[in-house]
């Protein structure tokens, strides 16, 4: 790169971006060793696919939970949120279901409303 390595990816030699390329870059002095990190924190959010959650998930889990679990003091939560909207109720059975599940899963919390 043009301009001494301060971007945040490296070209490789087969032309692809590599995010993270050693020796390079913001926080590596002249001698090689590194500062201590400034970003100490990482949070983010996502809309998945009811129908494609597995595949969603495990998208995620290999993109950027793996990256942020590996690192040596890293503390990783990971919260699932549910919303369902049901304009024409939910069925006994469902309620039963649904609430019987989340209790053996041992949701933090759950429940239903009429709104």
């Amino acid at each position: 790169m043009g301009d001494g390595g301060t971007a945040a990816a490296e070209r490789t030699g087969s032309g692809i971006e590599v995010a993270g390329s050693p020796a390079s870059g913001p926080g590596v002095s002249q001698t090689g060793s590194t500062k201590p990190p400034g970003l100490r924190r990482f949070h983010g959010s996502a809309t998945l696919n009811a129908t494609r959650l597995s595949r969603d998930v495990d998208a995620i889990a290999t993109s950027v939970v793996q990256h942020l679990a590996g690192l040596l003091d890293a503390k990783v939560k990971i919260t699932l949120e549910i919303e369902a909207d049901m304009p024409s109720g939910a069925p006994e059975n469902v309620v039963r279901t649904v609430t019987e599940n989340c209790r053996t899963l041992k949701f933090d919390s759950q429940g239903f409303e009429d709104v």
